[in-house]
């Protein structure tokens, strides 16, 4: 059963944090780490994007130095944290989501012991965390974890703040502290009596579990080397917002032969120029619809799927799968996109801007998935494809 257990956590000894706080590390390009870097030497990129000729070591130094420094400091006792953001949705709608930090008992591999990854992942963003792990020892970021244990939200009623912060999105985190005994306890109990499924963070996780073998094979395992940091939320879609995560194509020889090479899975139909407004109505009638869009150099352009295409890709993966875009897409693209370079962003705008600005050679917008497809994926233990869904926000 999932066993979320109180720790000492290590927090800024400041309430002024506007300068001092980062996105998640998956998140951030290199003109965000650089505006990130200049606010201050204390800035959490730092740690979890470190640079240099070796950004391992630096950032474990400069994670001992602000701790020998009073930057940073460990709290006098173990406890659970309470951690709540307030945002505005794309659609106007105020909303919350809040759960509670704590350090999550690894199993003995991932997909084992209840706690269910949703998503497969990428090695080479494995070997990095690995590394930043190995150099400062320490959980710099947590992951996000999700219960279906309802009325779990009881428990983080009436705590008392810890600090409180907005980020550039105009998102208000808050975090609680929770050492009352009788709480962490009910806290813990909700949790163990469901699966927990992973949301976020899914390299780290497998990162982690990786590290813990690695410690225990050297004969040199400690009890935090058990455990990750993580953010245990409510699966409920009024705590959650799922975005599509979408993909970026580099090195794309022509375009529009690509584009014409789809075809052959495909119909490709014109979706307008690139522009604010084509792509907005591009990407919503994405979210509403089996198709995926699609922008290169000479505009937009509405992708489906062929019937007999489609109909061979579904019957070849797992059932809870079939209406997930990014699997189905993944599988009739491949042939063409197997010696494309693909990266990934959250912002439809962003990525039509990139094509629109020769930053990137095309890209493929995508639909976010369901918390219902996401629960069936998780118990059903089926892996979705690398970068599929987004828990906004970060």
């Amino acid at each position: 059963m999932p066993e979320l257990l109180a720790f000492r956590g290590i927090r800024y000894r400041t309430d002024d944090l506007d300068d001092l706080t980062a996105p998640p590390y998956d998140v951030i390009d290199a003109s965000q780490r650089a505006a990130l870097a200049a606010r201050s030497p204390h800035n959490a990129v730092h740690l979890i994007l470190p640079v240099g000729a070796d950004p391992y070591a630096r950032a474990a130094a400069d994670l001992a130095r602000w701790q020998a420094d009073g930057v940073l400091a460990a709290d006098a006792t173990p406890r659970l944290y309470g951690y709540e953001m307030e945002f505005v949705d794309d659609s106007g709608a105020r909303r919350r989501t809040r759960g509670v930090v704590g350090a999550l008992r690894l199993p003995s591999a991932a997909g084992n012991e209840d706690i269910l990854p949703h998503e497969r992942t990428l090695p080479k963003a494995k070997s990095d965390r690995l590394a930043l792990l190995r150099a400062t020892r320490a959980n710099l970021d947590p992951i996000w974890a999700l219960t279906p244990s309802h009325g779990f939200g009881q428990h983080l009623e009436g705590l008392p703040v810890l600090s409180r912060t907005t980020d550039d999105e105009g998102v208000v985190h808050t975090l609680t502290s929770i050492e009352d005994a009788d709480r962490i306890a009910g806290i813990s109990t909700a949790i163990a009596h469901e699966p927990l499924v992973l949301a976020d963070g899914h390299h780290r996780f497998e990162t982690a579990i990786n590290y813990r073998n690695e410690r225990e094979e050297n004969g040199v395992v400690a009890p935090g080397d058990q455990a990750i940091m993580c953010l245990v939320a409510e699966l409920a879609d009024e705590q959650l917002w799922v975005q599509p995560i979408h993909r970026v194509l580099d090195g794309v020889t022509d375009p529009k032969q690509l584009r014409h090479a789809l075809e052959q899975q495909f119909d490709v139909t014109p979706a307008g120029p690139n522009d604010v407004d084509s792509v907005r109505a591009l990407e919503a009638r994405v979210n509403s619809t089996l198709g995926v869009g699609y922008a290169d150099a000479d505009g937009l352009w509405y992708v489906t799927p062929k019937d007999a295409p489609l109909a061979r890709a579904r019957a070849d993966m797992a059932a809870e799968l079939a209406d997930v875009g990014a699997a189905w897409f993944d599988v009739l693209a491949e042939p063409e996109l197997n010696a494309v370079e693909v990266s990934y962003r959250d912002d439809a705008q962003t990525v039509a801007a990139m094509v629109r600005g020769g930053q990137a050679d095309a890209a493929v917008l995508l639909r976010p998935v369901s918390i219902e497809q996401i629960r069936a994926a998780a118990r059903a233990q089926v892996r979705m494809p690398q970068k599929t869904t987004f828990f906004a926000p970060k």
